[in-house]
């Protein structure tokens, strides 16, 4: 890739009279200060170039005069002959594809029948000078003549009809100030500025790049794809920074993409340099792995060859089409900037343009300089025997595709679109104009003048046309297409050398979600990186957890935090957990909600069938010692403390042991109703029928004393109306209880994990704890009655018995509150029918056991007068 020429000093001819030819050419592909893109030449004495005109010329009826960059300062100091600079300047290859793209449009138009009858276009291309006093050189003689006095034209005729310039926004700024004073119709073919927007200051100047409308969108698309959410902004300190920065920032924010710096730098600024070495330093120590660059080369163009000075590792950039690469140095590829993705207006390639570049040659366009400089920097075609360059020296099959791809492209750039589309908009707006011209015209007067840049400017402004490619070309901005970006990646290799890629396109125009297109197999990252770049503040919260915002920083700085009991994340960066439905559960990785399985206390269950089981057995054991007591009905013993009361107790306690199994099942409205009232009317019957029995032990007692008067209270019979009273009391509680708020099937789904518990729900709480508050005071009244009457003397005085079971029945009462609150789910339940058992065989044992072990093992103990006399004996010998 290095080709080294040097054209040896040509003898001495001094029959010619002429000064020697010394032509010292040198073509190195990347070496030292050039990169391929630009070359030095030194052409001291060269009189063939010294002769010749610095501008490239067409004739044709209509001119359009163009003003390109087309070479930049910087002497040779190798060349001792050079006295100017005009013959030391550098010259950019990239650039003069403007040159041939005006030239191939001029040329389509002027054969196309169609347009222009009877006249051609031509063309006058000057080099522009960025940033110096000759920057108004060419413009001044173009307009005024070779004497450069304003408002006075040394021009005999003029037949320029507009000017193009390029790409530079400043350069067309300060040229279209001059130009918009005779409202001289200027067409910019660089990026869209929006300082140039200013109709009032520009009142002629039309810009044929589309507008970036979608810039932001697309941008922040491509963030999206890859994940990026912590980006770095630096944009120029002017209108078109300040306009970037505002619709970037808006549309980050509507896809929750923060901004971790933003930087605005100005080629104004005083201390520049200094403000050059913050902003790298921004760049370096910020987290943030992906840096948005929006600005054009005059702009920026000084912070770019500082950062290639000082690598920014690690680092992409997304940057616009604005920006120019050639200036790179060989050496700048270690950094990320080599690397960058670009957007680039989408444009259709525009047939026949390669094969007219391949075609050219100095030969057909021997009023051009910038041709010939080209040629004469790319191959070899000087003589020995002359004193000028003889271009049949060259190879006769030389051709600009011969040049490499980095040094000089084939294909249409976007520049050269523009270019493009303006000389045919002139030409559309001359074809009007002149149909025009020939409506108006006399019949006796036909002659067709050239039009004035002024007459041009009427009709240009309202014109309006598809292109041959059929993309519309108008000025209103308002009616303006969006643009459509292709996505650019820069490949690097040794000595500098670079060549892009197409690795994605974005179109506005597609479905939302499909604007976006990457091979992202085709991007080339970092050295050393293996795989896709990573931009995050913090890494994204996986399933299972939400963001939790960090205080006085950017909403992408978050913390992640476990959901909540029963919530779940089932994405990624959520922002809030979502809650289970009752009738579903969260599992231990809190990202998905499963089915809760429906959970009571069923008779197969263990605990189900235990308590079934228990309550079975004790209601059999009631029922044989009420078989017992009937069969043993004259017994002392049975007789003794009302019989009937022990058969209305023992079968009271059968019911209050079966009462328990409507604890057991399935619950439904009916279970529901029947469990609480079962339970509250039947032990009260039983408690009732304790108290009614301690009554009876006290007025026995009381009846058999000397001088008491209570014999007939005994044999009225007033204990047996304990029951029904006591009964009936209870029997009014539950109807109000039913009638105001009964128990009805309720679900608990939060005291089993994974369960949703079916149970019955009480209703009124305040009822229910006025059922058992009513059972409380009952046992309480039975304890403290049969406490007084345990030390009663007499036969077969049970109330040490009802003492002990009332006993044991508060205490499970009293031990079943505090347990029951505690306790949740099944267990709850099963602590309530262990509750009815338990009370429930205290009052059988503690009352009924004594009974059937004298009725059963020792009989002799039973008989009525057996103990009438041994207590006879006893009273006698007392």
């Amino acid at each position: 890739l290095r080709v080294e020429t040097t054209a040896q000093q040509l003898p001495r001819r001094e029959a010619m009279g002429k000064s020697s030819i010394h032509c010292e050419l040198m073509v190195e592909f990347g070496k030292g200060e050039d990169t391929g893109l630009v070359r030095t030449m030194s052409l001291a004495g060269t009189s063939c170039f010294s002769t010749m005109k610095h501008r490239a010329h067409m004739d044709g009826d209509v001119m359009i005069t163009g003003f390109f960059p087309l070479n930049t300062l910087g002497i040779d100091h190798s060349n001792s002959h050079a006295s100017r600079q005009e013959e030391n300047k550098m010259f950019i290859f990239k650039n003069y594809q403007s040159v041939l793209a005006l030239a191939f449009a001029i040329e389509e138009i002027n054969k196309n029948p169609d347009l222009l009858h009877n006249m051609t276009l031509g063309f006058d291309i000057y080099d522009v000078e960025f940033r110096t006093w000759t920057m108004f050189k060419n413009p001044f003689t173009c307009l005024f003549g070779k004497y450069q006095i304003p408002n006075y034209s040394c021009m005999r005729e003029s037949r320029s009809i507009a000017v193009l310039t390029g790409p530079s926004g400043i350069t067309s700024d300060q040229i279209g100030t001059l130009l918009g004073l005779y409202r001289f119709p200027q067409l910019t073919f660089g990026p869209f500025d929006h300082a140039l927007s200013d109709h009032n200051k520009f009142p002629a100047l039309y810009q044929m790049a589309p507008k970036d409308s979608s810039i932001a969108i697309a941008m922040v698309s491509l963030l999206l794809h890859f994940s990026w959410n912590w980006v770095g902004l630096l944009t120029s300190q002017d209108e078109n920074g300040a306009w970037i920065l505002a619709e970037l920032k808006e549309e980050m924010a509507k896809n929750r993409v923060c901004v971790a710096y933003e930087l605005m730098i100005s080629t104004q600024d005083t201390s520049y340099i200094f403000k050059l070495m913050a902003v790298h330093k921004e760049i370096n120590l910020s987290s943030a792995s992906v840096l948005i660059i929006y600005g054009d080369n005059d702009s920026l163009i000084a912070l770019v060859i500082f950062i290639e000075q000082i690598f920014i590792l690690g680092k992409v950039c997304i940057v616009n089409s604005q920006w120019d690469f050639t200036m790179k140095r060989k050496y700048f590829m270690l950094g990320s900037l080599h690397i960058p993705l670009i957007f680039t207006h989408h444009h259709v390639e525009v047939s026949g343009f390669t094969e007219f570049v391949k075609a050219v040659k100095p030969s057909k366009y021997p009023e051009d300089i910038f041709l010939a400089r080209l040629w004469f920097l790319s191959f070899n075609c000087s003589d020995s025997e002359s004193d000028c360059i003889t271009w049949d020296n060259c190879a006769h099959d030389a051709s600009l595709d011969w040049l490499p791809v980095h040094i000089f492209e084939m294909t249409m750039s976007g520049d050269s679109y523009n270019i493009y589309n303006a000389v045919h908009a002139v030409a559309q707006a001359l074809h009007e104009m002149f149909l025009h011209q020939r409506e108006v015209q006399t019949m006796g007067n036909r002659k067709q003048r050239v039009p004035s840049p002024e007459e041009l400017h009427t009709f240009l402004k309202s014109i309006q046309f598809y292109n041959r490619t059929r993309d519309q070309v108008i000025w209103d901005e308002k009616r303006q297409l969006e643009t459509e970006y292709d996505i650019l990646n820069i490949w690097n290799f040794p000595e500098g050398l670079a060549l892009e890629v197409k690795v994605g396109k974005f179109s506005p125009y597609a479905p939302h979600g499909n604007q976006m297109s990457l091979s992202e197999d085709m991007v080339e990252w970092a050295i050393g990186t293996t795989g896709t770049p990573q931009s995050v503040c913090s890494e994204s919260c996986g399933p299972g957890f939400r963001k939790s915002p960090q205080e006085e920083k950017a909403a992408c700085c978050f913390d992640c935090t476990p959901c909540s009991e029963n919530e779940i994340a089932n994405g990624t960066d959520m922002e809030q957990c979502v809650k289970c439905p009752d009738h579903q559960y969260a599992n231990t990785q809190k990202n998905q909600c499963f089915l809760r399985a429906a959970s009571f206390l069923a008779f197969e269950d263990p605990l189900g069938i235990t308590l079934a089981c228990m309550a079975l057995c004790f209601s059999m054991l009631t029922a044989a010692v009420l078989g017992v007591f009937v069969k043993h009905q004259d017994t002392a013993i049975v007789k003794a403390n009302n019989r009937a009361l022990s058969y209305i107790l023992l079968i009271s306690l059968i019911f209050c042991f079966l009462c328990s199994l409507l604890f057991l099942g399935h619950p439904n409205e009916v279970t529901c109703i029947l469990q609480q009232v079962t339970f509250g009317v039947v032990f009260t019957v039983a408690v009732s029928t304790v108290l009614a029995k301690t009554v009876t032990v006290v007025l026995a007692f009381k009846a058999t004393s000397p001088g008491r008067r209570m014999r007939w209270l005994l044999v009225s019979g007033v204990p047996n109306f304990i029951i029904p009273i006591c009964t009936l009391i209870q029997v009014t509680l539950c109807g109000l209880w039913l009638g105001t708020s009964p128990p009805f099937v309720d679900t608990d789904a939060h005291s089993e994990h994974g369960h949703i518990i079916i149970l019955c729900n009480k209703g009124s709480l305040t009822a229910f704890y006025s059922v058992l508050g009513y059972l409380g005071s009952l046992a309480l009244a039975s304890f403290t009655v049969a406490f007084l009457a345990r030390k009663l003397p007499d036969t077969f005085n049970e109330a040490k018995s009802l003492t002990f079971s009332m006993l044991v029945f508060c205490s499970v009462w009293l031990t079943f509150l505090p347990v029951y609150h505690s306790a949740k789910g099944k267990v709850m339940v099963a602590v309530e029918v262990f509750s009815i058992l338990a009370s429930s065989a205290g009052l059988l044992g503690c009352i009924f056991a004594p009974k059937c072990y004298t009725i059963l093992l020792v009989p002799n103990r039973n008989p009525l007068y057996g103990f009438r006399v041994k207590d006879s004996r006893r009273t006698k010998h007392s």
